[in-house]
């Protein structure tokens, strides 16, 4: 429905209140380009200054983006997801690997106890689609398809406070994932994780907890011991002349004893 003409600071507000519930029940994606101004001044019947005034305050909070020359995207559900972001554009992937875990061991236990058919066809469905898109070698396709499987577990858990959690962790985890996808030792960990997520879904469907939390752990630990390896040593060893890589013309390099 229309606004209704009020004073232009609770307008200003109005407009924030009505972009945020756009975003939040997903009908302007993370990840989407919103309309243009003049289509906003339109669609909300309100003037340019409002909605600027607006998209400047979802901008400030993190959750639109403005690109220079193309518009203005979504980059976050909320606040909190924005602040999310924030905080994992400065932790490492392993640290954001380990929160994950947390969320996610809660997840596959509740989800287990709570399961119905429908959130149990969801995850069957959800795991096919991430084997296919990882054996297509679709990198961006794959984290997608990672993050929806997981988030149907949180789904599956049937708490709501959770899920949200979850979600919002998994917009800003989503550039995580993919950074760590490229990491060189984990594509083997990946392959070796889909036993895992299988094992996740097999004791979701038997009502096990207990497995269900294991098998959840197992699958990112797996892939935090791919983060902690140190970077495989060239197989001629570092640059030099001398043996084991030590430059032979080094004056550091003591001289053999007779």
């Amino acid at each position: 429905m229309p606004l209704r003409s009020t004073a232009r600071t609770s307008l200003v507000e109005l407009v924030i209140e009505q972009m945020e519930r756009l975003i939040a029940d997903g009908e302007w994606p993370v990840g989407a380009k919103i309309p243009a101004e003049p289509v906003l001044v339109e669609q909300l019947d309100v003037g340019r200054n409002t909605v600027r005034e607006a998209v400047r305050a979802l901008v400030h909070t993190g959750m639109l983006e403005p690109r220079q020359g193309d518009g203005t995207y979504v980059r976050a559900r909320s606040g909190f997801g924005a602040a999310v972001q924030r905080r994992l554009r400065r932790a490492a992937n392993l640290e954001a690997y380990e929160v994950r875990s947390c969320l996610e061991r809660d997840a596959a236990r509740y989800a287990a106890e709570r399961r119905t058919d429908e959130d149990l066809a969801a995850l069957r469905e959800a795991l096919a689609v991430r084997g296919r898109a990882w054996e297509a070698g679709d990198v961006p396709r794959f984290v997608e398809a990672d993050v929806r499987f997981h988030r149907a577990v949180a789904a599956a858990a049937h708490n709501s406070l959770l899920a949200e959690l979850y979600e919002q962790f998994s917009d800003a985890l989503r550039e995580a994932l993919a950074a760590v996808v490229d990491t060189p030792l984990l594509p083997d960990a990946v392959r070796h994780q889909f036993d895992a997520h299988a094992a996740i879904v097999d004791a979701i469907e038997a009502r096990d907890p207990d497995a269900a939390e294991r098998a959840a752990l197992a699958h990112l630990a797996e892939a935090a011991d791919a983060l902690r390896e140190p970077p495989a040593r060239p197989a001629d060893g570092p640059a030099g002349d001398g043996p084991d890589g030590a430059d032979s013309n080094d004056p550091t390099q003591e001289e053999p004893r007779s």
